[in-house]
C-alpha cells in the first residue's frame, strides 16, 4: 500500500502519531478522516457551509491539525444530503482544504469520498461521473463506494483521462454488496482493478483480526495480505538507500532485547518501535515447504520484540531460501558490508542469497555463508551460486554469547541489489576415525542431522563509512519538567517527570530511537542490604522527551540515574555507560 487512511465515524478522526510514525517508516503517507452522516452531520454541515468564509476558516484549521500532527493529509465523506445552493461552499471547502494542505506540505493527499452528488443528493455512484466529478476536479482523488460493477473502473478510467491513478475503486472486506464478494476473495475485485488500470481503496482489512479468522490471526493476517500482493504485487521496495536495518520487530511483543540482551520481560505495544518488515511468502499449504518460516514474538529477541524463526527439516545436502526483501539498491565501487545475528542448534546453519541485476540484464547470485566449515561450504556451494563469501568477522553477543553476529562485505560496481532472501542449511558432518560429529563448538549428536532450527535477530547494510558514532555524554543537556513526588504508606515513593534531552551546541539530534533506563540507587546507611545498581528499562522514545507517571521506590531509594541510550540507524545502541544521564535526589533521604 501507499496511503493508509485513520478512519472512525466521529468528526475529525486523527491518526495516532505511533501509526504514522511507523508508515512513514515504510514510505506510506497517512490521512485522517473527516466525515459527516445521520442527522447530526447534516446539522454540523449547514454550519460549515453557511458562509464562503466559514468553509475556508474550517479548512484551515483541518489543514493545521495535518501539519501539527505529522500527518499527510484527510478523506472527505460528506454522507449527508444538502440543499443544492450549499454546494458551491462545498466545492470552496475541498478546494481551499487542497491549496492550504498542498501549500503546507506540498506530498499531501485530500481525497473526496463517493457519496453527496453536485446535485446536493446522497447518492453513491460507485464510479467516477459527471455526479461527483466536480469534487474530483477539485482535489487529489476520489474513494469509489464499493458497490461498483465490473464495468465502472474502465468507465471511470475513461472519465479521469491522464488521471485515472487518482480513481480509487473501493472495495469491502466484509463483502457487504462489494464486487467480488470481499473477505478472502477480494482478490478478484483487484484484478479487475489493476487490469482497468485505476487504482484500489481497502476498506476494513482488520476483517481478519475482527471476526477470527482461523486458525491464529498471524497465520490469517499473511495468508490474506499474500492474496493482495499475487494481485496487485509490490509497490514499495527495500533497501533502497543505506544504512538499511531491520530486527523484524512489528511493534509489540512479550519481551524487549537490547543487543542480544534481554532488558524486559513485560508484554508492550508501540508501533513506533515497528522496523521494516520482510516480504515472506506465504503459501497457505504448510506441507509444502519443508522449512517454516514465521515472524515470532515468544522467541527470545536479538532487538526489540520480534524476530524470524525457521523450523524443520532437512535431508542430505538440500537447502531451503526463503524470500526477506526486494530492494533497487544501486551499489558503486566502494564494499558494502552485511551484519546479521543467528541463533541456532549445533546442527543448522543461516546465511543470506544476494541477488543483483545489472543495466545489460545480467544477473548474479551471491550466498554471504555461515561462519563455519569453510572449505566444504565453498565445495558444496559454488556451482550453485555465482559465487560464495564466507564471514570477514564473526563475534558472539557480549551480553548474550548464544547469538552469533556475522559479518561479511562484497563489491559488486554497477549492479543493484534486488533481493535478499535467507538460506537454510546443515552442517556438514566430519568423519573422524569411526566417529561421525558435526562440525563446530559444543555440537551434539542427540540433535537429529536433519531437524533444523534457526532464529534471526536482525540485519543491518550499510557503506564502511557509516559505522555508529555516537556524541559523548557531555555533548548532552538532560532535564525534567513537571516533577512530582508523592509518598506510601509502607514509606515507599512514586515519582513521575517528563524527562527532555537535546544536544549543547544547539543542532537537531539525527538519531531515530532512544533507550530510557533508570538506575534507583540506593544509602548504604539506610539499609543493610546489597543492592546492585541495576538499570531498569522503562520504554522507547522517537523523539527527545519521554514521561514517566507514578515511578514506584523503594523506601531506602536515596537517588535516581535516568540513561538515554542513543541508537543509530543501524540498530547499534550507545553504551551505557557512555550514555547521556539525569541525576536526581529523592526529598528527605
Amino acid at each position: 500500500m501507499d496511503v493508509f487512511v485513520y478512519f472512525s465515524h466521529y468528526l475529525v478522526t486523527l491518526p495516532p502519531p505511533c501509526w504514522t510514525n511507523t508508515a512513514h517508516k515504510h514510505g506510506v503517507k497517512v490521512l485522517g478522516t473527516f466525515i459527516m452522516e445521520w442527522k447530526e452531520g447534516r446539522i454540523m454541515a449547514n454550519k460549515l457551509l453557511s458562509t464562503k468564509e466559514s468553509a475556508q476558516m474550517y479548512a484551515e484549521l483541518l489543514t493545521e491539525l495535518a501539519v501539527a500532527l505529522g500527518f499527510d493529509g484527510w478523506l472527505i465523506n460528506m454522507e449527508v444530503e444538502l440543499d443544492v445552493g450549499q454546494i458551491p461552499n462545498l466545492k470552496e471547502f475541498v478546494s481551499h482544504l487542497t491549496q492550504t494542505m498542498h501549500s503546507s506540505l506540498p506530498t499531501s493527499l485530500v481525497i473526496w469520498y463517493d457519496s453527496v452528488t453536485i446535485n446536493g443528493d446522497l447518492d453513491w455512484q460507485n464510479q467516477l461521473n459527471d455526479m461527483n466529478k466536480p469534487f474530483f476536479d477539485l482535489c487529489d482523488g476520489i474513494f469509489v463506494n464499493y458497490t461498483w460493477k465490473e464495468t465502472y473502473p474502465k468507465e471511470s478510467a475513461s472519465v479521469a483521462g491522464d488521471r485515472r491513478f487518482d480513481v480509487y475503486m473501493g472495495i469491502d472486506v466484509f463483502g457487504r454488496n462489494t464486487y467480488g464478494g470481499g473477505e478472502w476473495t477480494t482478490n478478484v475485485a483487484l484484478d479487475v482493478i489493476k487490469n482497468d488500470d485505476v487504482s484500489a481503496a481497502i476498506f476494513a482489512p482488520g476483517w481478519v483480526y475482527e471476526t477470527k479468522q482461523p486458525p491464529d490471526f498471524q497465520t490469517a493476517q499473511n495468508r490474506w495480505w499474500g492474496l493482495v500482493e499475487q494481485s496487485w504485487g509490490i509497490s514499495l521496495k527495500y533497501p533502497q538507500a543505506l544504512p538499511f536495518y531491520s530486527n523484524f520487530d512489528q511493534g509489540h511483543g512479550h519481551h524487549k532485547s537490547v543487543d542480544g540482551a534481554q532488558v524486559s520481560g513485560t508484554p508492550w505495544n508501540n508501533i513506533s518501535s515497528q522496523s521494516f518488515q520482510p516480504f515472506l511468502k506465504f503459501s497457505g499449504d504448510s506441507a509444502s515447504d519443508t522449512i517454516q518460516v514465521s515472524v515470532d514474538f515468544k522467541e527470545a529477541s536479538y532487538s526489540g520484540g520480534g524476530n524470524i524463526t525457521f523450523k524443520g527439516t532437512l535431508d542430505g545436502d538440500a537447502y531451503f531460501k526463503a524470500r526477506l526483501f526486494q530492494g533497487q539498491l544501486i551499489l558503486g565501487d566502494l564494499p558494502v558490508h552485511f551484519t546479521y545475528s543467528v541463533k541456532s542448534n549445533d546442527s543448522s546453519l543461516l546465511g543470506l542469497l544476494l541477488e543483483f541485476s545489472s543495466a545489460m540484464k545480467d544477473k548474479k547470485s551471491i550466498l554471504l555463508a555461515s561462519w563455519r566449515n569453510t572449505l566444504l561450504t565453498m565445495n558444496r556451494f559454488s556451482s550453485q551460486f555465482s559465487s560464495v563469501i564466507m564471514p570477514r568477522r564473526v563475534t558472539n553477543a557480549e551480553a548474550a554469547p548464544e547469538w552469533i553476529v556475522q559479518e561479511s562485505s562484497i563489491a559488486m560496481g554497477g549492479y543493484t541489489l534486488t533481493e535478499i532472501h535467507a538460506v537454510c542449511y546443515m552442517a556438514t558432518p566430519l568423519v573422524t576415525g569411526s566417529q561421525l560429529e558435526p562440525d563446530g563448538p559444543n555440537s551434539s549428536l542427540a540433535l537429529s542431522q536433519s531437524e533444523y532450527s534457526a532464529v534471526l535477530g536482525h540485519l543491518n547494510v550499510h557503506m564502511p563509512s557509516q559505522n555508529s558514532d555516537f556524541p559523548p555524554s557531555a555533548s548532552w543537556t538532560v532535564g525534567g519538567e513537571y516533577i512530582k513526588w508523592s509518598s506510601g504508606s509502607d514509606g515507599s515513593k512514586k515519582f513521575s517527570v517528563k524527562l527532555i534531552w537535546q544536544l549543547k551546541d544547539g543542532k537537531d539530534s539525527a538519531f531515530p530511537m532512544f533507550n530510557i533506563y533508570v538506575q534507583k540507587l540506593v544509602d548504604p546507611k539506610l539499609t543493610d542490604k546489597m543492592l546492585a545498581e541495576v538499570a531498569e528499562f522503562l520504554g522507547v522514545a522517537e523523539v527527545e522527551a519521554f514521561y514517566i507517571s507514578d515511578l514506584i521506590l523503594p523506601s531506602a531509594t536515596s537517588s535516581l540515574k535516568f540513561i538515554i541510550q542513543v541508537c543509530n540507524f543501524d540498530g547499534a545502541s550507545q553504551k551505557l555507560e557512555d550514555s547521556p544521564f539525569l541525576d536526581l535526589q529523592v526529598p528527605g533521604s
